[in-house]
């Protein structure tokens, strides 16, 4: 056996690298696609907000579709799936930088939608099969790629908008990240059989879960709903940025912090980039060593604290752009917590499959976002969207350490006798 993993153990690490450059690739999807927005308006007189619905129905395609195109990794490998991913993702900046109308600009938000969710589950799937013994490390080095991927484009997306117009940059990025992709896909690939180690730190499952399987036991949907929780409660104080330092009136106030000066606002998404990326393989690092739901009640307790200090702190600049800061920090993990933590309790083989289905609370946790602008009207301020963020987050931390991590515990070590109640329902 430890012939046949020590090979596995070199060549483990190039597939993750494999992964994390493929995520890069197609980052800017949908962290680029801020740049577009005020070309397109000024080129075609479109309304702002009938071109965010092209981005609203790529955050809806790429993630609810993410467990079928698991379930073609799961049966046919990694390669067929990104490589088609890759092509679509293509495909859809291309016929962006043609686009004349909104209709078409929505097609094409689909179509990059569908290979964005390819890329990504296949990437984050293949890590978990890949790094039973280092899940948490594995799945957040690769989420980090789509997190803090599209920085390393930033520069030259702009500078290709502002000397040659953005249906170049479409146009040629379009193409590059496509083509990347593809040739990537090439060389990805599952474990075989025992070619990994299955020692781990962690409470792991004895057996692996059909996807049928796991929809219908009670821990599935404990962590559905705590991933909703995170994903609503982070997105309500994140998602309103610009809007939030606007209205603290610290937006174009200059902060000076470690020898740099930037306004507010700029400072604080620069930073908060930057922090949610590092964050996904730091607490995955960490919940491979101290546990899953200890590491989630630690970083979920922080989120909560950070943002009711953010309602209570935030109009002074360097008290927004440090509590910024660490609730990106807090809250980035999620993308490596969970998948790993699905990986554990399920098992390897479907781990493709399973991983999308929880990642579509994602998508449920996006359709609560909207109302952040409602309450806020209601109420007359953003005292009461932090707090209702605040309060989700404190409630997950409580239901990972008192809820999650028993029930877990349960599973583990009685995968069999655990499962037989829920399937003779």
């Amino acid at each position: 056996m430890s012939e046949i993993v020590k090979p596995a153990g070199r060549g483990r690490w190039l597939q993750l690298a494999f992964g994390v450059v493929c995520m890069c690739m197609i980052a800017n999807m949908q962290y680029g696609w801020t740049f577009f927005v005020n070309p397109m308006q000024e080129r075609h007189g479109w309304d702002r907000a009938a071109i965010q619905v092209a981005f609203t129905l790529f955050v809806v395609t790429e993630t609810w579709l993410v467990p079928i195109e698991g379930w073609f990794v799961d049966k046919y490998g990694p390669r067929i799936v990104t490589l088609f991913g890759g092509l679509l993702c293509g495909i859809a900046w291309v016929i962006n930088s043609y686009a004349d109308s909104l209709t078409v600009l929505y097609i094409a938000a689909a179509i990059g939608g569908t290979g964005a969710g390819a890329v990504y589950g296949t990437c984050v799937g293949n890590s978990l099969k890949w790094f039973p013994d280092r899940r948490g490390l594995a799945a957040g080095i690769t989420a980090m790629g789509f997190g803090a991927g599209s920085a390393l484009t930033v520069v030259p997306i702009q500078a290709m908008i502002k000397s040659q117009g953005y249906e170049a940059a479409f146009f040629y990025f379009g193409i590059g990240q496509g083509v990347i992709v593809m040739l990537i896909a090439l060389f990805l690939r599952s474990p075989a059989k025992g070619q990994v180690p299955e020692i781990a730190r962690v409470s792991q499952s004895k057996r692996d879960y059909k996807p049928s399987e796991m929809v219908r036991t009670p821990i599935f949907w404990v962590m559905y709903a705590m991933f909703v929780m995170m994903a609503a409660g982070g997105l309500m104080a994140t998602a309103q940025l610009g809007p939030i330092a606007k209205d603290f009136k610290i937006a174009d106030v200059p902060v000076s912090l470690l020898g740099i000066t930037l306004p507010a606002l700029t400072f604080a998404a620069t930073l908060d980039r930057v922090l949610n990326g590092v964050t996904r393989p730091f607490f995955g690092w960490v919940s491979d060593h101290i546990g899953r739901e200890n590491t989630m009640f630690l970083s979920f307790a922080i989120e909560g604290l950070g943002i009711y200090a953010l309602s209570q702190f935030g109009q002074n600049p360097i008290a927004f752009v440090l509590l910024t800061g660490l609730v990106f920090f807090a809250w980035g993990e999620i993308y490596s917590l969970f998948p790993a933590t699905c990986g554990d309790t399920f098992g390897s083989k479907y781990a493709a499959t399973n991983a999308g289905l929880l990642y579509t609370a994602k998508g449920t946790a996006a359709l609560i976002v909207p109302y952040t602008s409602v309450l806020t009207t209601m109420t007359g301020s953003w005292h009461a969207v932090f707090l209702a963020a605040a309060a989700l987050n404190i409630v997950a931390a409580l239901l990972a350490l008192f809820v999650l991590k028993p029930m877990r515990a349960a599973y583990t070590k009685k995968p069999e006798a655990s499962l037989a109640p829920v399937l003779a329902q």
